[in-house]
């Protein structure tokens, strides 16, 4: 699904076997732009998720102390 998010948005009406082929252009145009073209792993990527809810929801979080919650939240 996410494999080709990129090459999908810029070619939406594109058939889904045809997107992998389109990510070889589309990563040849970035490097003649010297527009970076992002990849990553899916375990990677909900790393990256998690600590942006954890850093965002620590930002908001209510100032009453739960000593149950405090054991579970990641640091």
């Amino acid at each position: 699904g996410l494999n080709f998010q990129v090459e999908h948005h810029l070619f939406p009406s594109m058939p889904r076997p045809a997107l992998r082929q389109a990510r070889l252009l589309v990563r040849d145009h970035c490097d003649t732009l010297d527009v970076p073209y992002t990849e990553t792993t899916l375990l990677r990527s909900y790393g990256i998720v998690v600590r942006y809810l954890n850093r965002v929801g620590l930002a908001a979080r209510d100032p009453f102390f739960c000593p149950m919650v405090a054991q579970m939240r990641i640091h």
